[in-house]
């Protein structure tokens, strides 16, 4: 039995996707942790299901890489080694770069607007007791969602929305430590004030250390646990 570990109750998804945001918020959260196996007939039982989702769930969490498969020893949950951070940031840098460029001259004063509600939202999250990491998270996400949606470029939307579950999970470990946090909010500030005075230089060089300090960090963290 895996504590913390409930189903997702969403009448409008299917049943093999509530299994799926379970365990990859699991894995997010640390409740599944790097190496653990994950086996169809407990999970099911626990969670109340078939094991047909669990397996669907599982697969979808392999293409996702957050899942691994072993021959003769089943699925466990993918550690983050030092070239899966390297390869994916190196694309996550070329693209936002490309990102922000582009939100430079596109950006409107309701854009601008709406982005510093969302990091208002953010650093509250930030900052309260609750902790909620998942929360912190999915505000950072909405951030980084906004500033694509205005480089208003379809084909770059598609690549960086193919890319959110591994980046996602990169941002969570950067922001469990509180200590990181109030580096995110200066960082996102030094962004949002770029993007109002339409400089692409800064606005570059803002979401190119931000992309780096989140990369140092995380792998002096896997580099601390090897």
């Amino acid at each position: 039995m895996i504590e913390d570990l409930k189903l997702v109750i969403d009448s409008n998804i299917p049943l093999r996707d509530a299994v799926f945001i379970t365990l990859r918020d699991a894995i997010m959260k640390g409740i599944l942790v790097p190496g653990q196996h994950l086996m169809e007939l407990p999970l099911a039982h626990q969670l109340g299901v078939s094991r047909t989702p669990v397996r669907e769930a599982i697969h979808m969490l392999e293409l996702e890489g957050l899942v691994i498969m072993a021959p003769h020893k089943g699925a466990r949950v993918a550690a983050i080694s030092e070239k899966d951070l390297i390869d994916v940031l190196e694309v996550r840098t070329a693209l936002e770069e490309l990102a922000v460029r582009l939100a430079c001259s596109r950006i409107e004063y309701k854009d601008l607007e709406k982005l510093e509600e969302i990091n208002q939202k953010f650093i509250d999250a930030c900052r309260s007791s609750r902790n909620d990491i998942i929360r912190i998270a999915q505000l950072d996400e909405e951030f980084h969602q906004l500033i694509y949606e205005v480089a208003n470029n379809d084909k770059l939307l598609q690549l960086l929305n193919q890319m959110m579950s591994q980046m996602y999970r990169f941002r969570i470990e950067h922001i469990k430590l509180k200590e990181r946090r109030q580096v995110l909010i200066g960082e996102h500030k030094v962004l949002i004030m770029a993007l109002a005075n339409r400089n692409e230089e800064a606005a570059i060089d803002a979401i190119r250390k931000h992309i780096s300090n989140q990369e140092q960090y995380i792998m002096n963290e896997i580099q601390a646990h090897v």
